[in-house]
């Protein structure tokens, strides 16, 4: 199984990658406002590379349930600087969260190798911009968007329409342009969906792959978590999503996006050891 990004391609049949957040925003959910100076983010980019992160994702609009949008202009101010200095310090992969184009432009510009856009690439220039530059694609399902996504969500079967959407897009995709190689798929847990939804679709991944490409999946400090474990707070969510970062690697899933570079890492890790896949590597920090 291969991924093609913009400068590389990686191998990710027997080793999987971690995706560290990098919000540079004033409203994520679980950390707005503590990265959205270049200054505090880079710090925070450092950090999870001392810990071995393998992609590290930029966002500039938060996309909790419930979130209002963000102008253009404004998201590229918030991302392009961070990722420009990023790519001057360091060579690892690094992916923009964002469903507009023009942002997705700038920050290939300035040095990013993946477009992560929760949307789907629903929008054709974002499906040009991608075909064009030959970027790493993320196409996530979501339901509806972030400021209505949450409004009683139904499916008929979850985990079949979820698959229906990643074999639509395969095809629009591929016929415009962008390679099959460079996509990867992201089911959207917690985007659209119900706890019933999302515990489906954690039993239903290997049902996900689609012509062979990887899953991504981003369950990190989500709230169907804080309501299993009927807990508010967030730091209850630090080691059950360390637990689905196991799961969900030995069930299919290739890339992890996770707020907490190193207990997911070393998890995975782990689980490569046990599968046969990847030998256990020492933390890097």
């Amino acid at each position: 199984m291969r991924w093609r990004t913009k400068r590389n391609t990686h191998d990710l049949s027997h080793r999987g990658m971690i995706m560290g957040i990098l919000n540079v925003t004033p409203d994520s959910f679980s950390d707005g406002g503590r990265h959205d100076d270049p200054g505090a983010a880079l710090a925070r980019a450092r950090r999870m590379i001392g810990e071995g992160v393998d992609i590290i994702d930029v966002g500039g609009e938060s996309t909790r349930p419930g979130a209002d949008p963000v102008g253009e202009a404004e998201e590229i101010e918030r991302v392009a600087p961070v990722i420009s200095a990023l790519r001057a310090e360091w060579d690892g992969l690094i992916s923009i969260d964002t469903m507009k184009p023009s942002v997705a432009e700038a920050a290939v510009e300035a040095g990013a190798d993946i477009v992560n856009d929760v949307s789907g690439l629903r929008d054709p220039a974002m499906v040009e911009l991608c075909a064009g530059t030959g970027c790493g694609v993320v196409a996530m399902h979501m339901r509806g968007e972030p400021r209505t996504m949450q409004q009683a969500p139904v499916y008929g079967d979850v985990v079949a329409e979820v698959r229906g959407f990643f074999e639509e897009r395969f095809a629009t995709l591929t016929a415009a342009g962008v390679a099959a190689e460079a996509l990867c798929f992201d089911p959207g847990i917690g985007f659209g969906k119900t706890l019933g939804h999302n515990l489906d679709l954690l039993r239903g991944l290997p049902a996900l792959e689609v012509e062979g490409r990887p899953l991504l999946v981003g369950v990190s400090r989500k709230s169907f978590i804080g309501k299993l474990l009927k807990s508010e707070a967030l730091e209850d969510r630090e080691w059950p999503t360390v637990a689905l970062t196991a799961w969900t690697r030995e069930s299919g899933a290739r890339i992890h996006r996770v707020h907490e570079v190193r207990p997911n890492r070393e998890a995975l890790r782990m689980v490569e050891a046990v599968m046969g896949g990847a030998p256990m590597m020492k933390s890097a920090s």
